[in-house]
């Protein structure tokens, strides 16, 4: 397994090169960023001189967020897709194989058409995905406030979105698997064990306060280590399914961390070095 490292939970970061430098220096192997910034990245600087600093820092681009607005107007998803074609191509060029993108688990549409609605568009952009050697990861949304945010509920958990992949029909869809959200749906091991690694795109882990689960909220999270979640637990089933993908952070909070970008990657890398020893 890959350890990861994203912008959340970081504070300010200047640009790619800088997370990238902070992810090296902190014992992580990949980093998670946008189709966009991946572009930008090769307009200033080319392509080679991009792919040759990720080389020296021993990094890899693990993962890019989908660009389509697939829950909206037919013209908010037709209008995204150049986008997505563009951010196709240039996370192959760089050898990323995942884009991932995550599914609130309430609506205001009618939920028998919303569903009808977002297979067909995830599957487009799963084919599109396909053609780049790209995989499309879905990120099942746990926390018990937001499943009554909207007026319908939707798909909030793993085996339900399985479910859904498995509708979709793409082989290149997969889960992306986030402890938060496996913890707030009342995950457990054996729900891993069972899993086949080819069905887990890319992971997230972070921790939860150490309040009923019911009250665990979305944005409220904790670095690895820090909470409740049996992350040891977690990892170790994930090892002894053989997945070797990439296992980022992801710590939203209330508010932007006043802390350096320096200070909270340091505190990162020991979170993970932490919860990784124990696996």
């Amino acid at each position: 397994m890959i350890k990861g490292l994203s912008t959340a939970g970081l504070g300010q970061v200047k640009n790619i090169e800088h997370l990238i430098e902070l992810a090296s220096k902190n014992g992580f192997g990949a980093i998670e960023t946008s189709g966009k910034a991946l572009r930008d990245w090769v307009e200033t600087k080319g392509l080679a001189e991009a792919k040759s600093f990720l080389d020296q820092q021993q990094i890899i681009i693990g993962s890019i967020g989908l660009p389509v607005e697939w829950r909206g107007t037919d013209e908010q998803f037709q209008e995204g897709l150049p986008t997505l074609l563009a951010d196709a191509k240039i996370a192959a060029d760089f050898g990323c194989k995942s884009c991932c993108t995550y599914v609130l688990p309430a609506t205001d549409q009618k939920p028998a058409h919303f569903m009808v609605q977002a297979t067909k568009r995830l599957r487009l952009c799963a084919q599109i995905l396909k053609e780049f050697g790209v995989h499309l990861g879905l990120e099942f949304v746990g926390p018990h406030h937001l499943r009554t945010a909207w007026k319908y509920p939707f798909v909030w958990t793993m085996e339900e979105t399985l479910e859904w992949i498995n509708v979709i029909g793409e082989p290149n869809v997969g889960l992306l698997l986030d402890s938060y959200h496996w913890y707030t749906t009342g995950g457990t091991v054996e729900d891993l064990l069972a899993l086949d690694p080819s069905q887990i795109t890319h992971v997230h882990i972070n921790d939860a306060k150490d309040v009923p689960v019911t009250e665990a909220l979305d944005n409220d999270r904790l670095y690895p280590g820090e909470g409740v979640i049996d992350l040891p637990a977690f990892l170790k089933a994930l090892t002894d399914i053989s997945f070797k993908g990439v296992i980022a952070q992801e710590i939203l909070t209330p508010e932007s961390p006043i802390e350096s970008a320096e200070t909270l990657a340091e505190k990162s890398g020991k979170a993970f070095e932490k919860v990784f020893r124990e696996v």
